[in-house]
């Protein structure tokens, strides 16, 4: 990427926090980011479907065509094509530019864009796109007197505020292929909120640079794979990273998640359409992933990436019928009742392709805790599953300063039954008072996880599986890559020969001091 392209994002990214930190006022940023991020996305489905109709009447000889100037009663006839071509229809008058044009007079501003965002929901009702479309403005309250203010007219005042700032933004246009200005501007949104919202914020965002190798550690050298799968998916800035690396296209069969969370899962699916997913690419689900799976088909994910919650509690034993499920079922055991993280491995290693790689960030608990911890571990060894583990540094992640793991999960494995533990600690920089992968780092993390039989001393080791059945099945990256003493060393001979010179350098003083003396005394 040339200097002018990443001046003028840097200039972005300036102008959209301060901008969203002013619309704000005293809500905090946490519970105000629906608007912000809800009402950017309205711009893009407004543009993106005024422009998909323009370029076709453009082509066809009508140059003056536009469709933001059409009468809506004119636009209905072609309702039922455009559904089915974009999965959505906004009328003319409905239209985010239109609509801001009028919003500092509309005194019934918020009904307006409730009555809108509703008529966008129900177009796609009973077609194909229904479920990409239900609920994905449910979020908005714009009626919400604690957020945008007591009475409706200062509801509306900050409703307007909002409409304006995000026209004003200069996010290019559509129709000139700059849609990756939309996707951008709310990736950097959401990061932003979650670095200020404490946990909260990391149970639904994963910083950029730890999704990006992830997602290489999951595609390797792959040119294309068929689909990509994030079992907790957040809001698919993790989901996203395959189609950053590869290119849309090159993910034949599109992009599926799970999120458990209704507010999450609907900032995922309009995560999808800003970055240019159409909705016939993307299938993300609201439920629970470890009772209630879905996106099971018969056809498994070469590509799985993932950042699940951590040692959350699970219904477990508690539900007899777990134990049949045919995810859990080879293991013998279902995870601690206390601690899902295997359960979630387990979810991850039933859904991936024999030729696929998935790529989890994991609590380092997992790696060494007994009891039904310790089963799982031995079935995943035994049956050599566990390709990599790969120790992270600490305080990468939005919310917690612990240090992470990467475990790294294959099906059609090297025949020598071993496993790569990598020391990554190192590979960061300070940025104030959190750590962040570089470029630089990601590569040098990446070239110790391909280059398999090369070991880097205190940093990567390839282990036998004879060693780890010997450490009870511990995975514990320190457990097998030696740390490097980085203490001072003390050479003894040259420290007694200092202390000798220092003892004779104090006898001559002595010597000295009492000549003085006697001197003294003798006058």
């Amino acid at each position: 990427m040339n200097n002018k392209k990443e001046q003028e994002r840097a200039e972005l990214h300036k102008t959209i926090w301060a901008m969203a930190n002013e619309l704000r006022g005293a809500v905090d940023g946490w519970d105000f980011k629906m608007y912000v991020l809800g009402f950017i996305f309205y711009r893009f489905i407004s543009e993106d479907f005024a422009n998909y109709i323009n370029k076709n009447e453009h082509e066809s000889g009508l140059t003056d065509f536009d469709y933001a100037k059409m009468a809506d009663s004119d636009a209905e006839a072609g309702k039922t094509e455009m559904i089915d071509s974009k999965g959505y229809f906004i009328l003319p008058s409905e239209l985010f530019s239109n609509v801001t044009k009028r919003a500092k007079d509309d005194e019934n501003l918020n009904m307006t864009l409730e009555s809108i965002f509703r008529h966008i929901e129900e177009s796609s009702k009973g077609t194909k796109s229904e479920k990409d479309f239900k609920g994905l403005f449910g979020d908005i309250d714009l009626n919400n007197q604690n957020k945008l203010g007591i009475t409706v007219a200062d509801r509306n005042r900050r409703l307007t505020k909002i409409l304006e700032a995000v026209a004003s933004m200069n996010l290019g246009n559509v129709a000139d292929h700059t849609i990756d200005a939309f996707g951008d501007a709310y990736e950097y949104l959401m990061g932003m909120y979650a670095s200020t919202a404490g946990k909260s914020g990391g149970e639904f965002y994963t910083p950029q640079e730890v999704s990006n190798l992830l997602a290489r550690l999951a595609i390797m050298d792959k040119k294309e794979v068929n689909k990509v799968y994030d079992y907790a998916c957040g809001s698919a800035s993790l989901l996203l990273q395959p189609a950053k690396i590869l290119g849309v296209d090159k993910v034949r069969l599109g992009f599926y998640g799970q999120e458990i969370n209704p507010t999450t899962y609907n900032l995922a699916r309009i995560n999808m359409f800003l970055h240019g997913i159409e909705y016939t690419k993307f299938d993300i689900e609201c439920a629970d992933t470890l009772t209630d799976p879905k996106n099971r088909d018969d056809e498994p994910f070469e590509v799985i990436v993932s950042n699940p919650p951590y040692s959350i509690k699970w219904v477990g034993d508690d539900d007899v019928t777990l134990i049949n499920d045919d995810r859990y079922s080879p293991a013998g055991v279902l995870a601690p009742k206390g601690k899902a993280d295997w359960a979630f491995l387990m979810h991850a290693l039933a859904s991936l392709a024999p030729n696929g790689v998935a790529a989890n960030v994991v609590f380092p608990g997992i790696l060494y805790r007994g009891g039904a911890e310790q089963k799982i571990r031995k079935y995943m060894v035994d049956n050599n599953y566990i390709d990599t583990v790969i120790q992270l540094p600490d305080n990468l992640f939005y919310g917690t300063s612990i240090a992470t793991c990467i475990l790294v999960l294959k099906k059609d494995l090297h025949m020598d039954h071993s496993i790569r533990f990598i020391d990554a600690t190192k590979h960061c920089v300070k940025v104030t008072n959190s750590n962040k992968l570089t470029e630089a780092n990601i590569k040098e993390i990446y070239d110790m996880y391909m280059n398999r039989n090369e070991g880097v001393q205190y940093e990567a080791r390839t282990v036998e599986y004879d060693e780890i059945v010997k450490n009870d099945y511990n995975l514990s990256v320190s457990t097998y890559v030696e740390k490097e003493d980085t203490r001072e060393k003390i050479d003894i001979k040259e420290l007694n020969k200092k202390i000798a010179e220092t003892v004779a350098r104090e006898n001559e003083l002595r010597l000295a001091i009492d000549e003085i003396i006697t001197e003294i005394e003798g006058d």
